[in-house]
């Protein structure tokens, strides 16, 4: 009897794997709230440049002068970069509108040498206003987030293959341990480079952790419960991101809030004694005997107790019989001509869909309105849209990722076209993308596992998951271009997505259809007629891997 029976045998979500998926989910709100913290603690209030002319001084308090008041054309305060020169006839702090106007066009004299004063209306403290990453220094923000993207492609290296060697238990709790210990140690930052080393080091442990609770789960959860399971887990981040909103409405200092979303990480340190190791894992490494007492402890659980007398066969030697007959490589993904098709626009759709994902919920104050019922939206549009696509995978893999994508490609080409002072239309266009390409990020991962052939789809897998980071890498410099255009990311935005679409309807249509094994079996005639010569296994939605696209941000 091999493992998949076995756990059929004992319950495929039982008793034991609901509790397990108890403590797989509760880690994913955190999760939540260090992929989107920097909404937050990176915002850029309004701000003026703090002039050395004593005749130009602002009030002692930030909170008495309006800060609407020294505006340019596009809204932009013209003092915020540049010092005022000239001595005025009246204090700044009681210029009305239009003398305020007249005077940044005429006094304006170059290099802010004072610093700068900050509104504290909607933000007490964020990483730009302790730090002064405004004007030249701007850039230094949205790189900083890249550079915390980046970690999760470390990560993602790094704890993939340390959990091969050390199980997924242990990276898991290692990558909780290291993600709490530097989250905190963030708070207390002395510098920028410091605060965006220690974001580096909390990025890779989202990897780790999310990466290996995702395996955790699925090991120990029977075929027929996987999509399930995982989107439960789908929901636990949705919950976080919706519970950052409110945490961070009455947490306007950055520091505070950073300890806030960091220091209940150490609360995990429980998972020592109650988060179990995968039995699948423990016998790919020789351990059958601690393999049995878990698959016991589980099988008495779920009360389905095991006979003393079962024999497991591990199944691994045919595995690695396979494996001698022929050995195939990542190049197998591009060397032949329907391979290479499918696999280069499967790369793309998982690029462009994390791009946009993070793109859109990074830069909510872009939108006009209030930064936290945005997040809030934004928080709640996830729920719906990862539900929506149980209902529309089953009828057609190709025309449900289309669709979504075309919804959020346009979405985000249609905002460029509503005035700035439309705020409440330009968000729920914002929410019509952003739900169109949370939808087709939670299709891709099970499209690409069925598009890709038997013998090379995890590595079929793992390359979308890197092109996925690449995309994380790139969405927060993206917004580098609002200096040639304040619309250009969203157009950029909308056209990527627009051209995943198109390039969808190169794909083949998996629903319903046969799995490939081999290479051969995708540059036959058809799916169709290799299934009927029977040289593919039918393709039971359930033996898909676990969609969950949290696993890539």
């Amino acid at each position: 009897m091999n493992f998949d029976e076995i756990l059929s045998h004992i319950g495929g979500f039982g008793k034991f794997q609901k509790i397990l998926y108890v403590w797989i989910c509760l880690p994913q709100i955190l999760l939540a709230f260090h992929m989107l913290i920097s909404v937050f603690t990176g915002a850029v209030p309004p701000h003026l440049c703090r002039s050395n002319n004593t005749t130009w001084a602002l009030p002692a308090s930030s909170d008495a002068f309006n800060f609407s008041l020294v505006t340019g054309p596009d809204g932009e305060p013209d003092l915020s970069c540049s010092a005022p020169g000239g001595v005025p006839s009246t204090p700044l702090a009681q210029l009305n509108h239009s003398t305020a106007l007249a005077l940044s066009d005429d006094h304006v004299t170059g290099v802010c040498q004072g610093g700068w004063e900050f509104s504290k209306e909607t933000f007490h403290s964020t990483v730009a206003t302790e730090w002064d990453l405004v004007c030249d220094n701007a850039n230094l923000n949205n790189i900083g987030s890249s550079i915390y993207m980046f970690g999760l492609l470390v990560g993602a290296v790094l704890f993939g293959s340390l959990a091969d060697k050390f199980g997924r238990r242990n990276i898991i709790l290692v990558g909780l341990t290291i993600q709490s210990t530097f989250g905190v140690g963030a708070a207390f930052a002395p510098n920028f480079y410091i605060y965006v080393f220690l974001r580096f080091v909390v990025g890779t442990t989202i990897s780790a952790v999310i990466m290996n609770a995702f395996v955790l789960g699925t090991e120990w959860t029977g075929s027929k419960h996987r999509m399930l399971a995982g989107i439960i887990t789908d929901y636990f981040f949705g919950f976080g991101y919706i519970t950052l909103a409110g945490l961070a409405y009455l947490i306007r200092d950055w520091r505070k809030l950073q300890l806030a979303i960091s220091a209940p990480g150490f609360l995990f340190i429980f998972y020592i004694w109650v988060l179990p190791k995968s039995a699948r894992w423990l016998m790919a490494n020789q351990r059958n005997e601690e393999a049995m007492d878990l698959i016991r402890k589980a099988a008495l659980m779920n009360g389905k107790p095991l006979q003393e007398d079962i024999e497991i066969c591990q199944g691994y030697n045919d595995m690695v019989k396979m494996e001698e007959r022929k050995k195939d490589t990542v190049i197998d993904l591009v060397r032949t001509p329907k391979m290479r098709r499918n696999s280069c626009i499967m790369f793309y759709l998982w690029f462009v869909n994390v791009l946009v994902y993070y793109g859109l919920s990074l830069n909510i104050s872009d939108f006009g309105m209030n930064i936290y019922l945005t997040q809030l939206i934004f928080g709640l549009v996830e729920m719906p849209a990862r539900t929506i696509t149980l209902f529309t995978l089953n009828r057609s893999r190709r025309i449900s990722q289309l669709v979504f994508l075309a919804v959020g490609g346009l979405a985000c080409l249609l905002t460029i076209f509503i005035p700035d002072d439309l705020s409440i239309i330009r968000t729920v266009l914002a929410m019509v993308g952003k739900f169109g390409i949370t939808a087709s990020l939670s299709i891709v991962y099970v499209y690409s596992a069925e598009v890709f052939p038997t013998v090379i789809r995890q590595s079929g897998i793992g390359m979308g998951s890197m092109c996925a980071r690449a995309g994380g890498v790139l969405a927060p410099i993206i917004y580098l271009l609002r200096g040639v255009s304040k619309n250009a990311p969203m157009v950029l935005f909308g056209l990527c997505t627009l051209l995943g679409a198109a390039l969808t309807l190169l794909l083949p249509e998996t629903a319903h259809q046969p799995l490939a094994d081999t290479i051969e079996d995708v540059e036959g005639s058809s799916i169709s007629e290799e299934s009927e010569e029977g040289n593919m296994k039918p393709a039971l939605y359930e033996e898909c891997p676990t969609r969950n696209p949290d696993i890539i941000i």
